[in-house]
């Protein structure tokens, strides 16, 4: 079974929480009209087998979003964090 460790709630069930996509993925600029880049940011996705970074949603508990470190092939969970703290480096550069 999959226990995710909410940085406020504590460990809880995976299935209290949504899982939002790779922390990582950088979308075109919001006033980009380039249909080929919104295209490949929203539908095409790598599956890659390891450790990666995702964005989780605690809808049953304390409703924030978090940053989890999972390793895809075994499911084992090295770390989570809140996003704001995990994603400030890409959310002050613009990206």
């Amino acid at each position: 079974m999959l226990r995710i460790p909410c940085p406020y709630c504590g460990e809880r069930d995976h299935s209290e929480f949504s899982y939002g996509g790779p922390a990582d993925l950088v979308y075109p600029d919001i006033d980009s009209e380039d249909a080929d880049a919104w295209s490949e940011a929203v539908y095409c996705r790598d599956n890659p087998r390891g450790p990666q970074r995702e964005l989780w949603h605690h809808l049953q508990g304390c409703r924030l979003w978090m940053v989890v470190e999972r390793d895809t092939l075994t499911h084992e969970i090295a770390g989570a964090q809140p996003a704001q703290a995990a994603l400030k480096p890409i959310l002050r550069s613009g990206s």
